[in-house]
């Protein structure tokens, strides 16, 4: 169980790490973590670099015990801070489309659910003693909500914007609408029930297990098709984001017993 465990938030350290060097590599912020509204910034370059360090650095220290658990949570506000501060601002004040299209929130989303990530990670850490929790601390539990929000609304785009994303399966297996829409229902029906706590182990599981294929099925093929520098890095940061989300789905599992709302609403007096 403590491998598992260690091996979930692993794969979102890595993520980390990798996100850190490519801020490093192109000295911008990717689009995931900061809106458009990054072009008005000054000294973007000098910003960028630090965020990747601090990235990077967040990565390691998950690995360190003692550390792991406040570095993530400091991470997941940063996450929430940056996704309230940038996408949903750009969205309600600068989008210039309608925002009742689903396509347009599947960049700040992955943003939302890296956040509830890193709350998952801060709770997988268990306290040794008894200790008064910060709001933070207290938060943590209700995390993987804003991850699982996410995977809900990516399994709906798979369905609605199926006919685009049939090019994403790979080629050697055969209907590739097939596959889209069938993927998509299982995001859905995964997230809600998840989201609802029916059967939390099993379905995290298979949630992980279902994502951690598509980082070899889908994501590694098309990193390694083109050169890694292509599109910013954003190719292979996305293998990574499937990574981390394959990561917080076995944590989960792991580490989640019962949803956390609902039961303080079985308890409500």
């Amino acid at each position: 169980m403590k491998q598992l465990i260690f091996l979930g938030r692993a794969f979102y350290a890595a993520a980390l790490i990798v996100y850190g060097f490519q801020q490093l590599y192109f000295g911008t912020f990717r689009d995931v973590f900061f809106s458009v509204y990054q072009n008005h910034l000054p000294v973007r370059n000098i910003l960028s670099y630090i965020f990747g360090i601090y990235l990077i650095a967040t990565g390691f220290l998950i690995f360190i015990p003692g550390k792991g658990k406040k570095a993530s949570l400091l991470l997941g506000s940063v996450w929430m801070a940056l996704f309230l501060g940038t996408h949903i601002t750009y969205e309600l004040i600068s989008e210039p489309n309608k925002l009742y299209h689903l396509g347009l929130w599947a960049t700040p989303l992955k943003e939302l659910a890296l956040a509830g990530g890193a709350f998952v990670v801060a709770y997988s850490f268990e306290d040794p003693l008894p200790v008064k929790k910060s709001f933070l601390e207290k938060f943590a539990p209700y995390g993987n909500l804003f991850f699982l929000f996410t995977i809900t609304s990516y399994g709906i785009s798979h369905i609605i914007y199926a006919p685009y994303m049939v090019n994403i399966v790979p080629k050697g297996m055969a209907n590739h609408l097939f596959w889209v829409v069938l993927t998509g229902t299982c995001m859905i029906a995964a997230g809600v029930t998840l989201i609802l706590g029916l059967r939390i182990r099993v379905i995290a599981l298979f949630l992980s297990l279902m994502i951690f294929l598509w980082v070899w099925l889908v994501h590694v093929p098309g990193t390694l098709s083109h050169p890694i520098a292509a599109y910013r890095g954003n190719l292979l940061a996305s293998t990574f984001d499937a990574l981390a989300f394959s990561g917080t789905a076995l944590l989960i599992a792991l580490t989640m017993k019962k949803q956390q709302w609902v039961e303080a609403i079985e308890n409500w007096k």
